[in-house]
């Protein structure tokens, strides 16, 4: 496994394409309304990334054929732009990832549209913390391990399922590096944290049963019982005292 150690020239960079898409979250919130096509956002997202002086990580890749990933109510992630038009209640995720100078930003987030039931609000708000839980962990000289077992410890104490079979990932040059940051695990295990390296925590939560399955389109993948989903997911780089959201302000 090839785990890279970036530069301070390369996290300054990593910090651009963060910001790009710290911006475009606040750019996208207000338009998520009842309505409003997912396609329209889409096209929306492209568009702001492009401004920004980057292009959509996500165009393209693999050949996915959105600008960012947008998925709603029991669709976890991977959902693709279309006509569907969010109503009052949705929850919706974006999924954004955008490339400045050959370094990628990648961050998920979930939102309320309108009023949501109390189920959404709680799945909301615990898959986020839930995402702090592990963060909590991610400094030099931990493992990957520790971030894994606290998400998921997290995760057990307010009864969400865990998708085992999506997880984090490295971030750099390439939008997925090593290593994999499972939601999952056992303290003290996996790959050893060291400063430099630019990971994406991202859990990936269900307030039903963790099993999943994958649309007809090969991107799509959705709750086996339909049940709510929510996903959170910022990239940070580990220093010694902690580590930094390169996707936050």
């Amino acid at each position: 496994m090839l785990i890279k150690i970036k530069s301070e020239r390369e996290i300054e960079l990593l910090r651009t394409a963060g910001h790009i898409v710290y911006l475009t979250h606040q750019y996208l919130k207000p338009f998520l309304k009842e309505g409003i096509t997912t396609k329209e956002i889409d096209d929306k997202a492209g568009e702001f990334i492009k401004s920004c002086g980057a292009t959509p990580s996500c165009k393209g890749y693999h050949g996915y054929p959105a600008n960012i990933c947008i998925s709603i109510n029991d669709e976890v992630v991977h959902g693709i732009a279309g006509k569907r038009k969010l109503k009052n209640g949705d929850i919706i995720t974006l999924d954004i990832c955008a490339c400045y100078k050959g370094y990628h930003g990648d961050s998920a987030w979930s939102y309320p549209v309108g009023e949501v039931s109390d189920e959404a609000k709680y799945i909301l708000k615990h898959t986020e913390q839930a995402l702090y839980e592990g963060l909590k962990f991610a400094k030099a000289g931990n493992h990957i391990g520790d971030i894994s077992n606290a998400v998921e410890e997290y995760a057990n104490k307010y009864h969400l399922g865990v998708v085992k079979e999506l997880c984090g990932h490295g971030v750099g040059n390439e939008l997925h590096e090593e290593p994999d940051v499972p939601n999952y695990g056992i303290k003290g295990t996996g790959p050893l944290l060291k400063e430099g390296m630019t990971i994406a925590v991202e859990p990936m939560l269900t307030i039903g049963s963790p099993d999943v399955y994958m649309l007809d389109d090969d991107w799509t993948i959705k709750t086996d019982d339909g049940s709510l989903s929510a996903h959170f997911e910022h990239t940070v780089v580990i220093r010694n005292d902690g580590c930094e959201i390169l996707t936050g302000e």
